[in-house]
């Protein structure tokens, strides 16, 4: 999946689909039947709104006091790959069935990666496009 000029939660819901099987009709919620889901050019991630200065990513170091905390623009440009697998880690179950399907993600800042024996197909997903303005979609 070609991470490229989409927003980042239509891709998020997108990809969260994808691990969890939900577009196979053998879909079980109770069962890891989702694919495995390579997204490329994380760094090209969209934004809407002013999100990227005002939404808040935490982490701990498990010490008093040891709370860190970045803006999503920061983290966006250090470690974009971070910025997609948190959006979608928050769109798993909970528990140890959602870090099974978790660990089927794997999010690359560029273009490339190593998964070419693997055979991935391209995925599209058209509503995800970022489009600024009302009749933007008339022009583009």
């Amino acid at each position: 999946m070609d991470a490229d000029g989409l927003v980042l939660g239509r891709l998020a819901t997108e990809v969260a689909r994808l691990l969890r099987g939900k577009h196979k009709p053998t879909f079980a919620r109770h069962m890891d039947m989702g694919d495995h889901v390579v997204v490329v050019n994380a760094s090209k991630i969209a934004l809407t709104s002013d999100k990227a200065e005002t939404k808040i990513a935490y982490r701990h170091s498990g010490f008093p006091g040891g709370i860190k905390v970045d803006r999503t623009a920061d983290l966006l440009a250090k470690r974009p790959e971070e910025v997609i697998r948190r959006a979608v880690r928050g769109m798993l179950p909970k528990g140890t069935l959602g870090r099974q399907m978790g660990a089927k993600l794997k999010v690359y800042a560029g273009p490339e990666h190593p998964h070419d024996a693997q055979q991935p197909q391209p995925y599209e997903i058209a509503h995800a496009k970022f489009r600024r303005g009302r009749h933007a979609a008339e022009l583009a």
